[in-house]
């Protein structure tokens, strides 16, 4: 497991006017889960215990090997990121058609007794089961919202949200190249994300000791910044999350929170006594405390407002929470 810190240059801004003690990032726990093989949802391999660590995560970046070279061989003894992408997806979909097999016999026995939900979820589940039978993924089915919390019941594999990771050499980090754009075309249906990465050249950034000479060796290979921040920002994206801010003398610190969570959910993220008690939020916006460079002055100038339990914290606000337990 890798913790990983969430990129945001407005955690720098904040710092400069603030001078706080200490500063805290936004992280993101990335699960490195051993290779799968064929036959793994038979038990092959690792099998069961690769799947069940799978489950547990809340959505999935499949890397996908996007570049030839000589010295490092292949399982399957060619390059081939299309093939390499559908031995994943069949050992997932076999997975998830077991699962829902269970799940359906289980509910037809409720069903027969008169249980009027339980004949729903054999309609739905029914479905998924032709789905996954034609060697797709869950995530690509149209679900209205009752049929999606059925299916999210399940904890499906394959209706995880995936980003795509096209590991490519040096030549093609800006770009991309032939087998990339295979990749793009392979997954265009699954409402899914691709991005490109040279894990070499990430590796040779780690290397270097000052923040000059990776922006040198960026600039070099005609870059902006490393792909890894890409990755994250995007597995941030991915999971629905967003950013707020709490801002003082002590610590500038970033909060993680589910896109459209309420006042009292964004304060339940510090402590949950924060969101039982919670009586108000005092909001300034992010763009407004650069501008004015305090608390104070935002106060002054009219920017820091008092909102209620029912207002929903926007990517970048800046939050004072009053709570009584």
């Amino acid at each position: 497991i890798g913790v990983v810190n969430v990129p945001d240059p407005r955690i720098a801004r904040l710092e400069e006017l603030v001078k706080p003690e200490r500063v805290q990032m936004a992280t993101v726990d990335i699960v490195d889960i051993a290779g799968l093989v064929k036959g793994a949802s038979k038990g092959e391999g690792l099998g069961n215990q690769f799947l069940g660590n799978i489950r547990e995560c809340n959505a999935i970046i499949h890397v996908l090997r996007c570049f030839e070279n000589e010295n490092i061989t292949h399982v399957d003894g060619s390059i081939n990121p299309i093939r390499d992408k559908e031995t994943i997806d069949i050992e997932l979909q076999l997975k998830d058609l077991d699962t829902v097999t269970k799940r359906i016999d289980k509910s037809k026995k409720a069903a027969k007794a008169g249980n009027k939900d339980e004949q729903k979820v054999v309609e739905i589940l029914t479905a998924v089961t032709a789905h996954l039978e034609e060697l797709k993924n869950v995530r690509e089915m149209d679900l209205d919202e009752k049929e999606q919390e059925i299916v999210d019941t399940l904890q499906l594999i394959t209706a995880k949200p995936v980003l795509y990771l096209c590991n490519v050499d040096e030549a093609a980090a800006k770009d991309g190249n032939e087998w990339v754009e295979k990749v793009k075309e392979a997954v265009k249906d699954e409402h899914a994300e691709v991005l490109i990465l040279a894990a070499q050249i990430e590796a040779d950034i780690n290397e270097l000791e000052t923040f000059d000479e990776r922006q040198i060796f960026l600039e070099e290979l005609g870059l902006q910044e490393p792909g890894v921040n890409r990755l994250i920002r995007s597995a941030y994206t991915l999971l629905d999350l967003e950013t707020y801010f709490t801002a003082g003398v002590k610590e500038v610190r970033a909060w993680t929170i589910k896109k459209g969570s309420t006042g009292p959910q964004a304060a339940g993220v510090i402590h949950t006594d924060f969101e039982k008690g919670f009586i108000r939020a005092e909001v300034i916006k992010f763009e407004d405390f650069i501008t004015y460079g305090s608390e104070a002055k935002c106060r002054e100038a009219g920017k820091l407002n008092v909102e209620g339990k029912t207002y929903i914290v926007k990517d970048g606000d800046i939050m004072h929470f009053l709570f009584n337990v």
